[in-house]
C-alpha cells in the first residue's frame, strides 16, 4: 500500500548526504596537493569518491521508489485526491499499510542497502587490483 515510503524516504536522505559529501570533498580536494609520483599519487586518481557511490545508493533506491509507485497507482493504492494513499481513508486499513511498510517496506530498502555494500566491495577490489597493475607497469 505504501511501501514505496520506506526506500523514498531513504533515498532523499542518501541524495542530500551525497551531495554535502561531494561538497566537502571537492573543497578539500582544493586544499590539498598531491604528490606528481608514485603510489600515492596513483592511489588519488584511482579512487572513486564515497559521495559518487552514495549516489549509487540514492539512484538504486529512488528507481526502486519510482516503479513501486508506479505498481501502486496501477492497482488504485494510490489516488490523485487527497489523502493520496487508499488505505488512510479507514483506520483499519491504515493500520494494515503502516505494517506493511515496517515489513516490506523496510526489508525492501534494507535488501537495496545490502545490495550497494556488495557492489562497494567490488568496487574496492576492482580499484586495488587496478591499482597494484599500474604500479606493476612502472616498476
Amino acid at each position: 500500500m505504501a511501501c514505496f515510503l520506506v526506500p523514498t524516504a531513504e533515498a532523499i536522505v542518501t541524495t542530500v548526504a551525497a551531495k554535502v559529501l561531494e561538497k566537502k570533498e571537492s573543497e578539500n580536494k582544493l586544499k590539498l596537493t598531491a604528490p606528481t609520483t608514485g603510489a600515492k599519487a596513483l592511489e588519488t586518481e584511482e579512487k572513486t569518491a564515497f559521495s559518487r557511490k552514495l549516489m549509487w545508493l540514492s539512484y538504486m533506491l529512488w528507481g526502486g521508489a519510482v516503479l513501486l509507485m508506479f505498481e501502486h497507482v496501477w492497482h488504485g493504492e494510490v489516488v490523485a485526491w487527497f489523502p493520496f494513499l487508499a488505505a488512510m481513508a479507514d483506520p483499519a486499513d491504515t493500520a494494515e499499510m503502516l505494517h506493511e511498510m515496517a515489513t516490506a517496506g523496510v526489508l525492501m530498502a534494507v535488501l537495496v542497502t545490502a545490495v550497494w555494500a556488495v557492489m562497494l566491495v567490488v568496487t574496492s577490489a576492482i580499484e586495488k587490483r587496478a591499482a597494484k597493475s599500474q604500479l606493476q607497469k612502472q616498476n
